[in-house]
């Protein structure tokens, strides 16, 4: 197997269980993988640190960094930048660790045009009324905040096909065991079995799930 770790991608609808399903996946396979740190020109929050939670720079040497190419991506959002360190990622690939990046599609799609060995996965909710129910769960976001999100993922199911696998975040335990297993297996070249989960093989599904997700955003 070759030593240098893979850069991964993970993009999801928002309520499919990206966060949980990192943290689990970090308790349960931490040493074989590292989380992206972002840099950002925003002030830290309180309990945030320094090369844990971002790292926290000033706008002109952020600007310094962009024209230097040193991010593997970057986006400004509200006034202030936000990018990830290509040393970083790098420094940790090399270490052996599979760099996980959990963005949104625009900046997937930016890595895949950079890096055409990464690998890209979308995690989703097993369909549009699970997400709906998950996104309500929460409690902290007022039903037209509901809407707007699932009128987005409308719009990013329209991205899918673009992706490599498709991860059915159904139980949290059942999506990591498989994004450990996609990934250990895209690193060591021993893919065959896993066909099933290629977006490719999962058309169908992916277009009843924007049929399901079109009626939601129009309140249907």
């Amino acid at each position: 197997m070759d030593n240098k770790g893979k850069l991964v991608v993970i993009s999801g609808f928002s309520g499919a269980g990206k966060g949980t399903l990192m943290k689990a996946l970090m308790e349960q396979h931490g040493q074989d993988y590292a989380l992206s740190v972002s840099a950002t020109t925003r002030d830290p929050r309180p309990g945030e640190q320094n090369g844990v939670s971002y790292f926290f720079v000033t706008k002109e040497k952020f600007e310094e960094m962009i024209a230097a190419d040193e991010f593997v991506e970057y986006a400004r959002y509200v006034n202030n930048y936000y990018g990830t360190p290509k040393a970083y990622v790098e420094d940790q690939m090399n270490l052996g660790k599979n760099v996980i990046l959990e963005i949104e599609m625009q900046g997937a799609l930016k890595i895949k045009e950079k890096f055409p060995d990464a690998i890209l996965l979308f995690v989703t909710a097993p369909d549009a009324n699970t997400l709906h129910m998950r996104l309500a769960g929460r409690g902290t976001e007022a039903p037209d905040v509901i809407a707007a999100r699932l009128s987005r993922a409308y719009e990013e199911s329209e991205g899918i096909e673009n992706y490599d696998y498709l991860v059915v975040n159904d139980t949290v335990d059942k999506a990591v065991t498989l994004l450990d297993e996609l990934i250990r297996d895209e690193r060591s070249g021993n893919t065959e079995h896993n066909r099933s989960h290629r977006v490719s093989a999962n058309i169908e599904f992916i277009n009843k799930m924007r049929e399901e997700l079109k009626s939601f955003s129009k309140g249907e």
